[in-house]
């Protein structure tokens, strides 16, 4: 894999806007547990934690069965909502599915998803937006840690072949920062995600549309040659 550079995105709030299906199955999950749902900005601050993790954040005082009844209940709202709202459910933002037609027709780029989705979640989200074939290498919260453990990063450059000195993370969240960060991996950060702009420290850049997001890819990567 000799020269060929590896561009790693987050799903949630970096290629599509999920917070819709995001909140309400949230909900659906904590009405189970006969819990109040959490306000939309304590919601959209846990995006990118694996389900387990962000449950035991958003109900510390809950027990490990309510726990998993609660993941449950989330998996099976959020899998309702895709089924039922296709592409419209959760779009992508701006921009982007121009951005990735673009990055996936050149030869010295590999595209990843690492992601807090489970694999069923997220191969319903690509098939829904028609991007199959788009991603070489796809890691989701089923096969490792939560973010930011860098497993998931880790697990990308191992199945490409590429170096992490040749690789950058996108995302719109901290622990995506982290994660790239705990990996050896530069990262941008996306300004039209789920935590706000003062938390995403750490990053190469902070873009706040598609234009610039390439921009700045090709920037770090030539950087890293």
């Amino acid at each position: 894999m000799t020269g060929l550079k590896l561009v790693v995105f987050d799903v949630d709030g970096t290629l599509v806007d999920s917070q819709g299906d995001i909140l309400a199955s949230m909900t659906a999950a904590f009405a189970a547990a006969g819990l109040p749902a959490p306000s939309r900005a304590t919601v959209l601050g846990i995006v990118g934690l694996s389900l387990p993790v962000a449950m035991e954040a958003l109900a510390p005082d809950e027990d490990a069965p309510t726990h998993a009844r609660m993941v449950e209940a989330y998996k099976e709202c959020y899998t309702r909502l895709r089924a039922t709202g296709g592409a419209s459910s959760s779009p992508l933002y701006p921009g982007i599915g121009a951005l990735l037609g673009r990055l996936r027709a050149r030869d010295d780029l590999l595209l990843g998803v690492a992601t807090g989705k489970s694999r069923r979640g997220l191969t319903a989200l690509i098939d829904s937006l028609n991007l199959g074939g788009t991603f070489v290498t796809t890691q989701v919260a089923d096969d490792h840690p939560s973010k930011p453990n860098p497993a998931m990063l880790l697990a990308c450059l191992s199945e490409t072949g590429v170096a992490a000195r040749d690789a950058v993370m996108i995302g719109d969240t901290s622990f995506d920062l982290q994660m790239a960060r705990s990996a050896g991996i530069a990262a941008i950060a996306v300004s039209w995600g789920y935590h706000p702009r003062g938390a995403l420290t750490g990053a190469a850049a902070v873009v706040d549309d598609a234009a610039a997001l390439e921009r700045a890819i090709d920037t770090v990567l030539g950087g890293a040659a």
